[in-house]
């Protein structure tokens, strides 16, 4: 009966195992998450096309016309290759804080009712990219994506008060893991004439993550629900997926 009881014993054993190694096959096929905007070498790569094109233009200026006359394209597109660098960030590890969405200088705290999608007041934190800034945008908390509404609109200088309403825009709006409700907004400039906002309704996000960029020149605005309290001063210069812009009471 014991040697009955052993073979049993083994066998389930080697059943579970079995099934141990299954799932564990499983999930190494499930693919990674892959990044919504990919970077390579420090670059955005969605900047390679217009790298590529400048540095083309310039080596065949300067094969046909000259040194000389290449000295404006090569400097062009070295503004380009900086305007599309994407450098890593060191994220903060509590996990109350919001972080800043975009690289910039802040240019607006008030307390204002939200313009779409969320009913009620918050504190509008604006941020202002110029062209010598980083125009990656990275998520500023954990959740999911509720809302995403692009807004086409007029292109007025982006630090203007009017650019919140009027200029063409993408409004996100996320149920953090805090539950309280959190909305950015993406805001073309007189430049920015393209923004890039790859985010589906449903999805997880994880607070740092790259989510999209603005070309040439743009503005942030993100909207602090009553539970956050902000920690950032008018004026000051903040860093995307580094910079804390708001803590969780």
């Amino acid at each position: 009966m014991l040697p009955f009881k052993l073979a049993s014993l083994e066998k389930a054993a080697l059943g579970q195992q079995k099934d141990q190694t299954d799932q564990t096959t499983q999930q190494s096929k499930i693919p990674a998450k892959l990044p919504r905007v990919r970077q390579w070498a420090g670059l955005c790569v969605d900047g390679l096309p217009f790298i590529f094109m400048g540095v083309s233009l310039t080596v065949a200026v300067y094969y046909f016309f000259g040194p000389i006359t290449a000295v404006p394209l090569s400097i062009l597109t070295g503004l380009v290759v900086w305007f599309f660098r994407d450098p890593e960030r060191q994220i903060p590890q509590d996990e109350r804080v919001l972080l800043s969405p975009a690289d910039g200088k802040v240019i607006d705290i008030r307390r204002v009712r939200y313009p779409r999608l969320l009913e009620g007041e918050a504190t509008k934190v604006s941020i202002f990219m110029s062209v010598l800034n980083v125009h990656v945008n990275r998520i500023p908390f954990g959740g999911i994506i509720r809302q995403v509404q692009r807004n086409p609109g007029k292109f007025f200088v982006a630090h203007a008060e009017k650019a919140s309403l009027d200029n063409e825009q993408v409004a996100v709006v996320l149920d953090t893991y805090r539950g309280a409700p959190l909305m950015f907004v993406q805001i073309a400039g007189m430049l920015a004439r393209r923004i890039v906002c790859r985010l589906k309704v449903g999805e997880r996000v994880d607070r740092g993550e790259r989510f999209g960029l603005i070309r040439f020149g743009s503005r942030c605005d993100i909207y602090l629900p009553d539970a956050v309290e902000a920690q950032v001063k008018l004026g000051e210069n903040v860093t995307g997926g580094e910079t804390v812009i708001g803590k969780f009471k």
